[in-house]
């Protein structure tokens, strides 16, 4: 998986995930829900939560979206407060082959 992709693939499933921004979350938690939340619906469901969220929900998908971009961004960036763990893995499904 190319990093574009897994950066899409991180900011659905973070999107769909049950994290909040009053969570507070920090590097690994934001990782963990992450990892759950792909376990659990597959990126394709990930990804399908998302788009229903933004059809029903659409202003409100927006806000959270944008929170989400920020986070992932930071966490790509590795700043102090918000990296990933090294030890936090992709579910091997969705490693690159």
């Amino acid at each position: 998986m190319n990093r574009l992709n897994m950066t899409d693939t991180r900011c659905a499933a973070l999107f769909a995930s049950g994290l909040q921004p009053s969570d507070a979350p920090t590097g690994d938690a934001v990782a963990k829900a992450v990892q759950r939340t792909v376990r659990r619906f597959g990126a394709g469901g990930c990804e399908g939560r998302m788009a229903q969220e933004f059809g029903d929900h659409p202003e409100a998908a927006v806000d959270r979206m944008q929170w989400v971009r920020q986070l992932i961004r930071e966490m790509q960036v590795g700043s102090a407060s918000l990296a990933w763990p090294a030890g936090l893995a992709w579910p091997a499904s969705q490693r690159a082959a």
